[in-house]
């Protein structure tokens, strides 16, 4: 079974999560529909039969006849208007109209009545939910019963059709949700297969922007993936092909010349200058080689990284004495700046040394005679902790604000100055920036106050024991 298989659809799982909040919405609403109107039914229905109870007591006590008479006629015409009642005289004699209103009268509420007090309640006669309502007359008292169903039928009607409103709109819910679900899931579904192609290799691949804010966010962020891989693979292709051409030019001086000596076309006294020239050819590629695997060693999951205390000052004049000699041998001056005394940390001083001696590389190469390369260390204040800076600028001819922008990938400034002025290998300052990043620090580059480039690493300060 597949991983897609076991997981449930998004499509599936919103109609369920629409349905269940319909049918959950539908159970609350039905129950505090049923409990609200249920009292609110009751208390009209007492309250109404309390009324008519009033006016009862009374009619009982209005007229010409005897109070008993005026009593039992009221009794009678509640009767005839579809009330039951019952009364009772001060003798203790029960008239009813109904079984059901002389059950209601009990001797309890009689005494009740007959002591002047009225009676309100809900009671079970007969396995029969009543209204009761008494009320003491001059002749004793009168109780009218009504059934609760019968007071509150319009009551129970309505409840029963709001019941089946929300049932219906729980039915209604299905086909919304499933529609609403295919339409939320279709650009997704879309988007997922466009990241299919892309995985195969296609890149022509674009998905309309569309749906709700989040799934249109994804359908823009594989359309910005698709135009980087686009960017990133034509870039590699171009470094492919430049690193091709820059393998392929030494390996065609050195056959050359090996297949002229192999056929002794080259005289005996020109021997030593081929030699000379297959060695340069040979040298040339081996820099070519090391670089690639440089640039393929930092780029691995797991680098080699060793930390250890380190000043960065005393570091840089170990760079001075080196490097000083060098660039007096072709007349470019070296100075070294610290800004601090001392500048002790914790790295990696061979990583950071690697990383200086190809930037003092690069400076040298296009840095012409009688003007200076600089390295300078110094230490930033930093938003959260102190920044070591080490700094390499030289007066060479500089880079544009648009070489800035793509200075750490590789051999895009190689193609660019290629035949216009001295070149490495074109890999020199993506390994710059892996070890920049090996070390966690980061590396820039700007225009020099000199004139030419300005490179700028700064490493996070670790504070040493």
């Amino acid at each position: 079974m597949t991983a897609s298989a076991r997981r449930p659809s998004l499509s599936r799982q919103v109609v369920l999560l629409a349905v269940g909040i319909a049918v959950l919405t539908a159970l609350l609403a039905g129950a505090l529909a049923f409990g609200l109107t249920r009292a609110s039914a009751d208390d009209a229905a007492r309250s109404t039969l309390s009324r008519i109870a009033d006016a009862a007591s009374e009619r009982a006590d209005f007229g010409t006849s005897t109070a008993r008479a005026s009593q039992n006629r009221a009794v009678r015409t509640l009767g005839a208007v579809g009330i039951e009642s019952a009364s009772v005289g001060r003798h203790g004699a029960v008239v009813s109209t109904s079984p059901l209103a002389a059950a209601a009268l009990t001797p309890a509420r009689q005494e009740v009545l007959l002591a002047g007090r009225t009676v309100s309640a809900v009671d079970v006669l007969g396995g029969t939910a009543v209204l009761v309502e008494g009320r003491p007359t001059a002749a004793g008292g009168i109780v009218l019963v009504q059934r609760r169903s019968d007071a509150t039928a319009d009551a129970d009607r309505l409840v029963r059709r709001v019941l089946l409103a929300l049932a219906l709109a729980t039915l209604v819910a299905v086909p919304v949700s499933v529609t609403v679900a295919r339409r939320l899931s279709r650009p997704l579904r879309r988007t997922a297969a466009a990241a299919h192609a892309l995985a195969a290799g296609r890149r022509d691949v674009r998905v309309p922007v569309e749906g709700p804010e989040e799934v249109a966010e994804v359908a823009s962020a594989l359309n910005s993936l698709t135009g980087s891989l686009t960017r990133s693979e034509a870039r590699q292709r171009e470094f492919l092909l430049s690193v091709s051409h820059d393998l392929r030019t030494p390996l065609t001086g050195i056959s050359g010349y090996a297949e002229s000596l192999a056929t002794g076309v080259v005289p005996a006294e020109d021997t030593a200058r081929v030699g000379e020239v297959v060695l340069s050819e040979a040298g040339r590629l081996e820099r070519l080689v090391g670089d690639l695997l440089d640039l393929a060693r930092l780029g691995a999951d797991r680098p080699s990284l060793a930390p250890q205390p380190t000043d960065l000052v005393v570091l840089g004049r170990e760079i001075e004495s080196v490097w000083s000699r060098r660039c007096a041998a072709v007349g470019v001056p070296f100075s070294f700046v610290a800004s601090v005394a001392h500048a002790p940390t914790v790295t990696d001083p061979t990583r950071v040394r690697q990383l200086l001696d190809g930037l003092l590389e690069n400076a040298l190469r296009v840095t012409p005679a009688g003007l200076p390369v600089v390295v300078e260390v110094r230490r930033e204040d930093g938003p959260g902790a102190d920044v070591d800076v080490l700094e390499v600028r030289d007066g060479g001819p500089g880079l544009t604000d648009d070489d800035l922008e793509v200075a750490f990938e590789p051999s895009v400034l190689h193609q660019r100055y290629r035949g216009l002025r001295p070149v490495g290998t074109g890999l020199g300052l993506a390994i710059v920036a892996r070890l920049a990043q090996l070390l966690g620090g980061t590396v820039e580059a700007g225009h020099a106050p000199e004139g030419g480039a300005r490179f700028t690493l700064r490493l996070p300060h670790r504070a040493t024991d």
